[in-house]
């Protein structure tokens, strides 16, 4: 439905002239409405919404306007022209917007947003003011999904007029946004311009190339669009109709230390996995070893990865408008999205044990390994792959009425269905991951302190060799998330006489979330039969050195970079037929099961109304007020599938696997709370270019779908320290927060301005993930029972894993829990070791969320935007500094409860724009930010600082014909992740700049 507004002000008035989304002030004084009650030509300025400017220009001062004109803080992006967004991605158009900052793919591309410091899970998504559902999968496909972050990569911007970002809350914005609400909004026939056009476009992305052969797609891939917009029967029905269809080859390289970094203080000496202290054991070969109270941290893993990555992205959309009547419009639309997506990864990887080896450290208080080494023998050369393939899909229906009863009265109906999916979409469900090794390693010496990690192995003359791998564990998941939201929603503003209004509705809303996992692993790390099973043709050699040249030190001559590509489908087919003395060939090992294991369904039942008045102070700073509530109503439900685990079994060196009954049982709770959201806006007309704002609003964000979930859960690798684990809450509150703005607005010219904001959140009901170590009582482990301690007793090193294995099995082969299998090609000897009754009871670090915290966080906001003048040159630069109670303390190994994805952001865009020619120059910046928690235990994941510049040029041959160039990351820049210190490396990617040639047509 329309939003009241009295007449504009003749400041207004020009804004309006300039752009679609002009909007007046609420009232005036009489003599002010008498000189502007009619504007030129007698059009009424209050249907000045319909007026058409395009290009940058047009697009910016629109965007200023859609500011200047709001209620609360307000900001957005609107479209250069029908089907031509600033950005092909809108999260990367986002991300131009002051406070707004993006996460990306691996592979790149703009996916979620963080708002003012506020992660992507707590930015509520509307699209044309509805809800949407939002799916995910789990990381590389796999796993349970606890997200309600709408990932944006999944949209076209084809068919989006604009998108709008409220900073602040409103009584009449669905609940669910902390950071902001963010509506998308697309066209509508009967308030646009009639229109057919149709865009082409040749992408080339340069990390295709950047890869290996086998995983390389298509140098060139095409995306295709249109656009058709038609008014019938004197402008009473419209019909709108866009689609685009793109397909994206790139690819991906990464060194990472995925497992994490074992954290210790200086004077650790209970850990086995610990530096010995001085004095004992290797601390003779440790170099500045770290004083006691320093922190530290020991790898588990080091690798280099490749990857490449298809995408084919479709995106659709039908709108019909009809106008029974003059005062009713009804609207029915629907949109369809598919975004699917195949990955392929080699690897390179070894693996430490926390042994002897000579080591130099970093001065402290965190200190880190710069070389680190560790004594090997025989162990593996890891170089697993995985094909991964996914699916993610959305549909949405949707039917409003409008209807201006009076002039006094407007109402409006809306209900949409909208279901969104992501599931498996290749014959080996959502991912599959092939173990393989040469058991050729001798000692390993990695140097941490460069940006990419330099792995050297000791190996025989001639490296690894195709006549040295083999097959050893696989893992093969599918994993599925479905969420639905029905929403029912009716609102009406009643005007009053003295130019006031009355905002109220009502809503419901059922959100449907369903999360499944199901897994096939076999565990036989330790080689699965021998080299010769395998054909030496399925391999072929290559170097990791020749992926990595965006990073220095990628031809360090130290690099050990040697490794094995394989085909995945051959590899896979023969794996699932080579057979052992301990066991026959098992071709169901290698597909994922089609029965879920994991399943955790929850559904939200909200019942919502508000009410909000708007009026005017004439005085002589006029003074604009908006005053709410809204009364939000939840009840939550969560039915859960829980494994039953029964044992751990020991499979090699580094494998401890827990084993389940093949049956699991549903668990059930409930939970349910209301809040009440006040809003009130204050906007102060200083004069008519410059206006004071401040605002306060209180708004509630959702836990997690497995933060409430029911029942608990352990996870099914365990090491020799013990298992982890996680058990949710259906009960928890959401997240409160008291928002504060202000802000200063200097609107000093045509489509120009300049403004500083302060905001603040005070945020209550934080949710912790407290760890609980904890025991099943029933899980006994092989670590410290009483065949461990008889292989130490005869001289094995607590920390030799393939010694300990091998005195057990020598000794006790056919035992109760003992199951031996042979040897590998490196000699060691392969088989089973499940604990035993008397053995110890594993414990595992349980994560259980709980309502445990408040803080705040509070930040400025800068942005400017000026034109100069009719030359065609113009610029828009935005900086926020944000900062908050709610950081990472690197000097404690305790639980900690940050806010992550907080970070400084800027942004700059240069630009041209005249006659035929538009050239943009976009420069946007991140600075440090905490990602994440994780990788053995509660350690922090740091991103280190990034910018990109991406550049677009468009010339205009005709009126109807328009070529355009664009470059994506033009500088060629990488992201890197870490822990604790710069050197304790996570991840470092490399991907590269993308380029697009299009054309675009309008008939």
């Amino acid at each position: 439905m329309k939003t009241y507004k009295a007449v504009p002000r003749k400041a207004m008035l020009t804004s309006a002239l300039l752009a679609v989304l002009a909007g007046p002030a609420w009232a005036q004084d009489p003599a002010a409405r008498e000189n502007t009650t009619t504007a030129p030509d007698g059009v009424d300025p209050t249907t000045l919404d319909t007026v058409q400017v395009t290009g940058i220009r047009g697009s910016l001062t629109s965007s200023m306007n859609l500011k200047r004109d709001s209620q609360g803080v307000v900001d957005g992006i609107v479209a250069e022209d029908i089907g031509k967004f600033p950005d092909t991605n809108l999260a990367e158009s986002l991300q131009r917007i002051s406070g707004v900052s993006i996460d990306r793919t691996a592979s790149g591309e703009g996916s979620k947003v963080t708002v003012r410091g506020i992660g992507p899970d707590y930015n509520l998504v509307l699209l044309n003011g509805r809800q949407m559902p939002a799916s995910n999968l789990g990381a590389g496909g796999a796993g349970l999904n606890s997200s309600r972050s709408f990932d944006f990569a999944n949209l076209a911007a084809e068919s989006v007029s604009a998108v709008e970002v409220y900073k602040t809350g409103r009584a009449d914005n669905p609940a669910g946004g902390i950071g902001a609400t963010i509506n998308i909004k697309t066209m509508r026939p009967l308030e646009s311009e009639p229109v057919i056009s149709l865009g082409l476009k040749a992408v080339n992305d340069s990390s295709n190339d950047n890869l290996p052969r086998t995983l390389q797609g298509s140098k060139v891939t095409g995306e295709l669009s249109g656009i058709f917009s038609q008014t019938y029967a004197d402008g009473r029905f419209g019909v709108a109709l866009s689609a685009s269809h793109q397909e994206r080859d790139s690819g991906f390289n990464q060194a990472t230390v995925a497992e994490g970094w074992a954290t210790f203080r200086g004077n650790e000496a209970s850990d086995w996995r610990a530096l010995p202290l001085p004095g004992q054991g290797y601390s003779d070969r440790i170099t500045n070893r770290p004083d006691p109270d320093d922190i530290y941290g020991r790898p588990q893993n080091t690798a280099y990865n490749v990857n490449g990555v298809q995408r084919q992205r479709t995106n659709g959309q039908a709108t019909f408008q009809w106008k029974p009547a003059d005062n009713i419009t009804t609207t029915l639309d629907y949109t369809f999205v598919e975004n699917k997506v195949q990955q392929q990864r080699s690897e390179l990887s070894v693996w430490f044990n926390y042994g002897p080896g000579d080591s130099t450290w970093t001065n402290g208080p965190i200190a880190a390994p710069i070389i680190y080494s560790e004594d090997m023998t025989g162990s593996d050369v890891s170089m697993g792959g995985m094909k991964l393939a996914t699916k993610n899909s959305m549909d949405s229906l949707g039917f409003n009425v409008d209807w201006e009863v009076n002039d006094a009265l407007e109402l409006s109906f809306d209900v949409h269905n909208s279901t969104a999916e992501s599931q498996p979409d290749g014959p080996y469900g959502s991912a599959g991951v092939l173990g393989v090794a040469a058991f050729v390693r001798g000692t390993t010496t990695v140097d941490y302190s460069g940006d990419l990690p330099i792995i050297h192995m000791d190996l025989p003359p001639g490296g690894v060799q195709a006549s040295d791998a083999l097959v050893t564990g696989s893992v093969f998941q599918n994993s599925y998330n479905k969420s639905k939201v029905e929403q029912y929603q009716g609102r009406g503003t009643f005007k009053f006489a003295d130019y006031s209004a009355l905002d109220f509705g009502v809503g419901y809303t059922q959100v449907e979330n369903r999360s499944a996992s199901a897994i096939m692993q076999r565990n036989s790390w330790g080689g699965l039969g021998n080299p010769s099973d395998y054909d030496d043709n399925i391999w072929y050699a290559d170097d990791m050195s020749r992926y990595f040249k965006a990073f220095s030190g990628h031809n360090d001559p130290r690099m050990t970079g040697r490794f094995l590509v394989f085909d995945f489908d051959r590899l896979r087919a023969q794996a699932a037929g080579v057979a052992t003395d301990a066991e026959p060939a098992c071709p169901t090992c290698y597909v994922a099961p089609t029965e879920y294991s994991e399943d955790i369904r929850t559904t939200e039942k909200s019942k919502s109304a508000y009410a909000q008045y708007r009026t005017t102070f004439e005085w002589s700073m006029p003074l604009h007020v908006a005053a709410g509530v809204r009364y939000e109503q939840t009840e939550v439900e969560s039915q859960a599938l829980v494994r039953l685990p029964t044992g751990i079994s020991w499979g090699s060196a580094n494998e401890f696997n827990v084993t389940y009954d093949a049956n699991g049982t549903f668990v059930g709770g409930t939970g349910k709370y209301n809040y009440v959201l006040p809003n009130l806006d204050l906007k102060l007309d200083i004069n008519d270019a410059l206006a004071l704002r401040g605002s306060y609003s209180r708004s509630i964000g959702r836990p997690g779908w497995t933060q409430i979930q029911s029942g608990s859960r352990v996870d099914d690798i365990v090491r020799t320290q013990g298992g982890t684990g996680s058990r949710g809450n259906p009960g928890l509150e959401p997240l409160v927060s008291d928002n504060f703005d202000l802000s200063l607005e200097w609107y000093y010219g045509e489509s120009s301005y300049a403004s500083v904001g302060f905001f603040r959140k005070n945020i209550k009901n934080f949710i912790s993930n407290t760890i609980v170590r904890e025991n099943t009582g029933t899980l006994h482990t092989p670590v410290g029972g009483a065949y461990w301690n008889e292989a130490l007793g005869s001289g094995c090193g607590a920390t030799d894993m393939p010694c300990i294995r091998d005195y057990i099995f020598t000794n006790h082969a056919g035992d109760p829990g003992v199951t031996y299998t042979g040897r590998n090609s490196a000699g060691q000897m392969t088989g089973t070791i499940v604990g035993q009754p008397g053995d110890p009871v594993a414990g595992f670090d349980t994560t259980v969320p709980a309502n445990q915290h408040s803080d705040h966080l509070d930040g400025w906001e800068l942005a400017v935007q000026h034109l100069f003048g009719q030359s065609g040159f113009g610029l828009a630069a935005n900086y926020t500094k944000v900062k908050s109670g709610l950081t990472f303390d690197n000097y404690s190994l305790g639980d900690q409860y940050p806010m992550i994805g907080l970070s400084d952001s800027a942004n700059l865009v240069a630009f041209y724009e005249k006659n035929a020619w538009q050239v943009r120059a976009a420069y946007n910046w991140r600075d440090k930010f905490l990602n994440g928690i994780g990788g053995q235990g509660p350690n922090p994941n740091y991103t280190e600082a990034y910018g990109q510049l991406d550049l677009n040029i468009s010339y205009a041959v005709s009126d109807q014909l328009t070529l355009s160039l664009e470059a994506i990351n033009l500088t060629d820049e990488t992201m890197r992740t870490y822990a604790r210190h710069s050197n304790m490396l996570r991840y470092a990617t490399q991907t590269g700049p993308r380029y697009m040639f299009g054309v675009r047509y309008k008939f």
